[in-house]
């Protein structure tokens, strides 16, 4: 049971991992820095964009934009944090 426990922990460490390369690459794209005509990026931004759109989204629909600034990504990486923390220090203990 603790390696279930390990494997969720990976999961959303990549997750939150992924959550902010995406943040990064947004911002790059926004100020005109990255080539999206460039097949490997384009892959990379429609990759990162598929898996992170979903649960932004839904956020985005309670917390919209705050003078053009998007918090959306930020709200995501703590509920990751959160959970991380709760599967690690609430549920985990329970089955050791």
């Amino acid at each position: 049971m603790i390696a279930f426990f390990n494997l969720i922990d990976r999961v959303l460490e990549i997750y939150q991992l992924l959550i902010f390369i995406w943040v990064i690459l947004s911002w790059l794209r926004s100020f005109g820095h990255l080539p999206l005509h460039n097949y490997f990026l384009a892959l990379i931004w429609d990759f990162l964009y598929r898996i992170t759109e979903p649960f932004l989204y839904r956020i985005r629909r309670f917390l919209p934009p705050i003078g053009g600034l998007d918090l959306s990504p930020i709200v995501l990486l703590l509920l990751v944090m959160f959970l991380r923390e709760f599967l690690n220090y609430s549920i985990r203990p329970m089955f050791v």
